[in-house]
């Protein structure tokens, strides 16, 4: 079926969230930037919104998303909401530099939130200014192509808008505003807002919005509230499996943070670590390394049990308690079907959770890079000593590795595949290119001369990590000795 493409000004909106209670919100319009210039596009979300990717108008797109200017049917509010960080409850949270501009109906039917980042200030911008920088605009942009290509949930971003705007964060640095796509803006916080200020109604009129738009079959359940927290249980539990599938550290797992859609939301100090460690912390503010790679499961059962003390008066406190002693097993059966597709095990074995936990501290123990690892497995030939070479060699004494590898081989002789069919599969599961660190710096610092094409380049490698392509040989290679120095905080 042809797409149905329409001009940007003609946008279908049909804004759900702002009939809602009107302190649920806070209308405010963004405030343009100083001559907001496009930096880049991503046209797979473009066709999202039903927009000709060949058609786009760069000043127009900066405009409307960038400039100030409102598109027709826009309802620009700032969401009002909670949460606990660090593990200690903040009431005084909301959008504080974010609006959500309004909801878009597109060709298929699909309700997409349109979400400003960087638009000014609001109700709930605190002591900030409602700016965002162009350093971790460019962070967020790139990092949403990224987690789309691996297959992880991730909220999305149509645009990247730069300006001659100024604000202070590290030093002067530049603003900019990304335009950020996702079905849903809800996070945990809000049910935690309503929860803690004990204003029961208004949480029942926020779990029945959220069954009618995201989870209408949970209706037919006999407690339609619990069959919708078990949905964003499984989808909470499922997200955090992938992160821990391909060594993706979020570091700031808030519960303001937490998407009801189980997808990756607001991004902040986040790494694709180089290495393999457990205890590898992103953001250098989190000094008691809370939000350290090892603790991302158990931390999302933490926020998911502050969601579910906020739906007591909803759903039986037994319910809650057996839905959340679940997680553990859930979370076991997510990740380790992962890493067996990592491995290109299509059968199940008992021994297979031992040969992935091995594998995981040997990694650990001798600093190997596991992805850059396990896309040189994809090519493993058991008779072929340069294949088993090109694996051994990513520890720094590669004799560490030659019994994992051998009883790894010994375990995919079992399997019915072909030695051919699983290394197709094995090359789908195991990206080439990752956004490490360093790329992303190189993309900043050329930005900051004025100079976006990185910033194209790497949308265009991440948009298809899974192939390989002569031209981005360097983004497939081992990164380079500076990107370990790279320090990042809640600001990036």
């Amino acid at each position: 079926m042809s797409p149905v493409y329409k001009p940007l000004s003609k946008l279908t909106f049909d804004n759900s969230y702002v009939q809602l209670p009107e302190h649920f919100y806070h209308r405010v319009n963004p405030v343009g930037l100083k001559n907001a210039h496009l930096i880049s596009f991503n046209p797979a979300v473009a066709e999202l919104l039903d927009l000709n990717p060949c058609e786009i108008n760069p000043s127009q797109l900066a405009q409307y998303f960038g400039g100030g200017k409102l598109l027709e049917g826009s309802e620009p509010l700032a969401m009002k909401y909670a949460g606990h960080q660090f593990g200690y409850y903040n009431p005084d949270l909301g959008d504080g530099r974010g609006l959500l501009l309004g909801e878009v109906i597109n060709s298929q039917n699909e309700r997409w939130d349109l979400h400003l980042k960087g638009a000014g200030k609001t109700a709930f911008s605190r002591m900030g200014d409602g700016k965002a920088v162009l350093r971790s605009s460019i962070r967020e942009y790139l990092v949403s192509a990224a987690m789309t290509g691996l297959g992880i949930p991730t909220t999305q971003a149509l645009s990247l808008v730069g300006s001659e705007t100024y604000t202070m964060r590290e030093g002067m640095e530049p603003c900019a505003q990304v335009l950020r796509v996702s079905q849903c803006h809800i996070r945990f916080g809000h049910f935690e807002h309503f929860y803690h200020r004990r204003m029961e109604d208004d949480l029942k009129v926020l779990a029945d919005y959220c069954l009618d738009r995201f989870y209408p079959v949970c209706k037919q359940a006999s407690n339609p509230y619990l069959a919708m927290f078990r949905e964003i249980r499984d989808r909470s539990l499922s997200m955090v499996a992938k992160w821990q599938a391909y060594g993706f550290v979020h570091g700031v797992m808030n519960t303001d943070n937490m998407s009801i859609l189980g997808e990756t939301f607001d991004y902040g100090p986040y790494t694709f670590m180089d290495t393999y460690d457990p205890n590898f912390v992103s953001s250098h503010t989190d000094e008691q390394g809370r939000y350290a790679f090892k603790n991302q499961p158990n931390i999302m059962g933490w926020n998911l049990s502050c969601l579910a003390q906020s739906l007591v008066g909803l759903i039986p406190k037994e319910g809650l308690i057996e839905a959340l002693d679940e997680c553990g097993t859930l979370y076991d059966r997510f990740y380790y079907g992962l890493m067996r597709h990592r491995l290109g095990l299509l059968s199940e074995e008992t021994a297979d959770k031992s040969l992935i936990d091995q594998l995981n501290s040997l990694c650990a123990a001798h600093h190997v890079d596991q992805n850059r690892f396990l896309r040189d497995l994809s090519r493993l030939n058991p008779e072929d000593d340069a294949t088993i070479q090109a694996c051994l060699l990513h520890a720094a004494d590669p004799s560490a590795l030659t019994g994992w590898l051998s009883a790894y081989s010994n375990r995919i002789d079992n399997e019915a595949t072909s030695a051919l069919l699983r290394q197709r599969q094995m090359q789908s599961a195991n990206p080439v290119y990752l956004l490490r660190n360093y790329m992303a710096e190189e993309a900043i610092r050329e930005a900051h001369q004025g100079d976006y094409r990185l910033v194209n380049t790497l949308l265009a490698v991440l948009r298809n990590p899974f192939v390989e392509k002569d031209e981005y040989e360097r983004y497939a290679a081992k990164p380079p000795e500076w990107a370990g120095g790279i320090c990042l905080s809640c600001s990036s």
